[in-house]
C-alpha cells in the first residue's frame, strides 16, 4: 500500500483510492451522495483531507454488512462538525444496526425455506404465494400480487391508500 507522508495534508482522488482500495468513480459516487467531501483546488482539482480515509473506512465496512448508503450518510452527518468516525463511534452505529440486519436475516431465512415453492416466472398470480404475499396476509384487502416486505417509509398512492408496488420480476426476490 503507497505510503503518504505526514506533512501531506491533503489527497488526490488517486491517492485516497490506492490507500483506501475503493475506485475513483466510488469515491465519486460516495461525495456525490454526501458521504465524503473534498474542496477544489485553483486547476479545480479535488483534494480530500487525511481523515477521508477513515470515513471511506467506515463506509466500506458499513456496506460489507448490507447497510443502505443512505443510512450510513444519516449516521455520518449525526457527527459533529463532519468528524472521522471513531472506534466508540462504530461501536454505537453497529448497535443500532444490528436489529435492521437481524430482520433481514429474518426475511432471507423465510425466502431461503419458501424457495422452492416460488413459480419463478414472475407472474406471481398463484391464489397464495408465500413470497409475494406471506400468510396471505392481503387476502383480505386486495386482490393480486403485492411486494414481499412493506416498509415504513412507502410512499403512498394518493387517494388510494394502497402501497406503491414495483414490477413483477423484483416481487420475486
Amino acid at each position: 500500500m503507497p505510503q503518504i507522508p505526514e506533512k501531506i495534508h491533503e489527497l488526490t482522488v488517486g491517492q485516497l483510492a490506492a490507500r483506501s482500495g475503493a475506485a475513483v468513480s466510488a469515491l465519486h459516487f460516495y461525495e456525490s451522495k454526501g458521504l465524503i467531501s473534498s474542496r477544489r483546488t485553483t486547476g479545480n482539482q479535488r483534494r480530500y483531507s487525511r481523515d477521508a480515509l477513515r470515513r471511506v473506512a467506515f463506509v466500506r465496512a458499513a456496506q460489507r454488512v448490507g447497510i443502505p448508503l443512505a443510512t450510513i450518510r444519516e449516521a455520518l452527518s449525526e457527527l459533529p462538525e463532519e468528524r472521522t468516525p471513531t472506534r466508540e463511534d462504530w461501536a454505537r452505529l453497529s448497535e443500532s444496526w444490528r436489529s435492521e440486519l437481524d430482520e433481514r436475516i429474518r426475511q432471507l431465512n423465510r425466502l431461503r425455506d419458501h424457495l422452492t415453492d416460488c413459480i419463478g416466472c414472475g407472474c406471481l398470480s398463484l391464489d397464495t404465494c408465500v413470497l409475494s404475499n406471506p400468510d396471505d396476509v392481503f387476502g383480505e384487502r386486495l386482490t393480486g400480487s403485492r411486494l414481499l416486505v412493506e416498509r415504513a417509509g412507502n410512499r403512498q398512492r394518493k387517494g388510494r391508500g394502497e402501497p406503491e408496488r414495483q414490477g413483477a420480476a423484483d416481487e420475486c426476490r
